[in-house]
């Protein structure tokens, strides 16, 4: 299917300026690219994890669900903006499905804790899945459901599904962090524990198939 507009430009503008994509793509372009956004803590991690998912086409890092207009990563690590560190996930939903990539994301995340992830405790390192239509809520939803009766542990789920707010691109750095500071970024996942939690909570340690 050929795609009527760059596809990815539309939604990094979109998102900037916090309106719906599907006001400025076609029927055509709309069914070939999707998007979901979600917080899972450190976005660096959240980022790594999916970026090389097969039909994923980018990820972006940045910032939702606070009061301040245009947060920077400075205000937002301090805690008082209310924004979740979260991400913009782009795929193509001929090569995978918002289903599949909600499934995965509850295996990538502590969704036990209502704190933080792992050694990152505070407001934006909570977790949540932001749906942007009554469609993605129900695939949210049918979700959650599906997690609570087979997760392999005993504590409850705490990571909420909320309305979709405006979502701030983090700065520049911070995008790709994992690929631009290979070493640092290593060290601090796991220094962190994330994967040792995640691995302890699910049995395995879902994203190593990808990396």
């Amino acid at each position: 299917m050929k795609r009527l507009y760059s596809t990815t430009l539309l939604h990094k503008l979109a998102i900037t300026a916090g309106v719906s994509l599907s006001l400025t793509m076609t029927p055509s372009a709309q069914a070939e690219q999707q998007s979901m956004i979600v917080a899972g803590g450190c976005f660096w991690c959240v980022e790594s994890d999916f970026e090389m998912v097969p039909g994923v086409i980018d990820v972006i890092s940045g910032y939702t669900g606070g009061q301040t207009v245009n947060p920077t990563y400075k205000q937002v690590s301090i805690g008082n903006t209310g924004h979740f560190e979260a991400v913009t996930i782009l795929f193509d939903d001929e090569k995978v499905s918002l289903t599949t990539l909600a499934e995965y994301f509850w295996k990538t995340i502590d969704p036990t804790d209502p704190n933080g992830q792992f050694c990152d405790k505070g407001e934006p390192y909570r977790t949540a899945m932001f749906y942007q239509n009554a469609e993605q809520k129900a695939v949210f939803d049918a979700s959650l459901g599906k997690v609570k009766s087979t997760k392999p542990f005993s504590a409850n789920i705490v990571t909420p599904i909320l309305p979709a707010a405006k979502f701030y691109p983090a700065e520049e750095y911070h995008q790709s962090y994992y690929t631009k500071n290979p070493i640092r970024y290593a060290f601090y996942r796991s220094s962190c524990g994330r994967d040792r939690r995640i691995e302890n909570l699910w049995g395995e340690v879902a994203s190593k198939k990808y990396h």
